[in-house]
């Protein structure tokens, strides 16, 4: 089957897109690197039966899943795109093997990424995201015992209820704190979409019902691994030094886009001050600068799920207008319901962005923080780096290789663009994005060389 429509990514946006792409006559390739469908958010949900501890939000994925039972869906399972070129297509690898499919129109789905949480000792055996600690209690149903969870946002709150929830509680949570008078004047934008809050306020009752500590207004945090490997994790609050011994230490601070594919492709992208990330310029529909390129989902800014799943209904339709499949009257009719849909999700972000800002410790971290963990450089060198004249990233690749390691500034970009700011007194605005080149993921030589002998792969 030869593709029309090339979708990179299997969460929420990419499955809406895929199915309403098909029945309008398009021929679909769905390219993903996981072994099933589902993204993050709706990770290995056709196989979760008894894990009811992960909620009913995690359980609406299940009808996305169904719906890709489609004769015009080709599904691609542990698809890992790492090239996208006007020219020679989508290139992307499965088992050491690369592959090239070519379609008119492209839709980039890859949702977010979790901000990085430098601290001293964030790099310790026993010390990981809360993300990461979620994508195994979804696809091996792996419980996180003897635990700490330690940051800001909603994501902390949910994955302490799925604990309770699986007979797991955390010991406790140290809370970076929340900054409810600067969000309060939202509140008024958000009450389209209060049952997030609702969900929100039951959460945080039930950590409290469970008895589950909580410390607030933490700063200063720090981690140093015990003769027997425990974690002792000190912090600061209102009641001065506090110090907890755990097994693992789980941290978040939000999530941010995902953007090296298209930055990797040159689109347009733009800063967004309440997320301090950047993300790519994209018109009501998910257009994005070039013409057959869409944008949907946390990928072109962060919305969560149901956000996700009403922008590729719309990159759908824009897409199938584009192709002559669709007419403008049908394409606007059809996308009303999930505008409206739209607005209601987005509505609370304002509220909840402001209420759960990322504290500038963690933008710019103290000086013997690892950033770069990959290449092992410090916040002091990239300091002092700054002070010699690195006032890019370009630079401070060239002076320290920030970002040019295996997770290509995945996990220290953000914190070099902190730092950068910080020590010139500029905004971060003005230091990124960086440029990302292409491959955005290693490969090996044998896949490389293997496009130069290989005839073009129908989807």
């Amino acid at each position: 089957m030869t593709a029309e429509l090339v979708i990179i990514g299997a969460g929420p946006a990419g499955m809406a897109a895929a199915r309403i792409a098909a029945d309008g006559g398009m021929r679909v390739t769905l390219l993903d690197e996981q072994d099933r469908v589902g993204g993050q958010i709706y990770r290995n949900v056709a196989n979760a039966t008894g894990r009811d501890w992960l909620g009913a939000d995690y359980a609406k994925g299940a009808d996305l899943v169904r719906r890709l039972d489609h004769p015009l869906i080709a599904y691609e399972p542990r698809a890992m795109v790492w090239r996208l070129d006007p020219q020679q297509g989508v290139i992307w690898s499965r088992d050491g093997q690369s592959h090239i499919t070519h379609a008119p129109h492209l839709l980039i789905v890859t949702g977010a990424q979790e901000r990085p949480v430098p601290f001293p000792g964030w790099t310790l055996p026993g010390v990981m995201p809360v993300g990461a600690a979620q994508i195994l209690m979804k696809q091996s149903g792996m419980l996180p015992r003897d635990a700490i969870l330690a940051g800001a946002g909603p994501l902390l709150y949910l994955v302490a209820a799925q604990m309770i929830a699986a007979g797991s509680p955390p010991q406790a949570l140290v809370e970076t704190g929340s900054d409810l008078l600067r969000a309060l004047p939202r509140l008024p934008q958000a009450m389209p979409g209060a049952m997030t809050l609702v969900k929100g306020l039951g959460l945080i009752q039930r950590i409290r019902a469970a008895g589950i500590p909580r410390h607030h207004s933490a700063t200063n945090f720090r981690a140093v691994q015990t003769d027997e490997g425990r974690i002792t994790f000190s912090f600061t609050t209102r009641k001065g030094r506090q110090e907890l011994e755990c097994g693992l230490l789980l941290t978040h601070l939000g999530v941010i886009p995902h953007t090296h594919l298209t930055r990797s492709m040159g689109l347009e992208h733009e800063y967004d001050p309440a997320q301090q990330a950047w993300r790519p310029k994209l018109d009501a529909l998910g257009q994005s600068s070039l013409d057959h390129v869409f944008v949907a989902g946390d990928g072109g800014g962060i919305g969560g799920a149901d956000v996700a799943r009403a922008q590729g209904a719309l990159a759908a339709l824009a897409i199938l207008h584009r192709a002559g499949l669709m007419n403008r009257a049908e394409r606007d009719a059809r996308a009303r319901p999930q505008q409206r849909a739209l607005s209601r999700s987005l509505s609370v972000r304002p509220f909840l962005d402001a209420a759960y800002p990322v504290p500038p410790a963690f933008l710019a971290p103290p000086d013997d923080t690892i950033v770069c963990r990959c290449e092992e450089v410090t916040a002091r060198t990239i300091r002092e780096a700054a002070e010699d004249g690195a006032h890019g990233l370009r630079l401070m690749r060239t002076a320290l290789r920030t970002g040019m390691g295996p997770c290509q500034g995945r996990m220290c970009e953000v914190t070099v663009i902190g730092l950068i700011a910080e020590a010139t007194g500029c905004h971060p605005s003005t230091v990124g994005p960086g440029r990302v080149r292409t491959p955005v993921k290693p490969v090996t030589l044998v896949e490389l060389a293997a496009l130069g002998r290989q005839p073009e792969e129908p989807a």
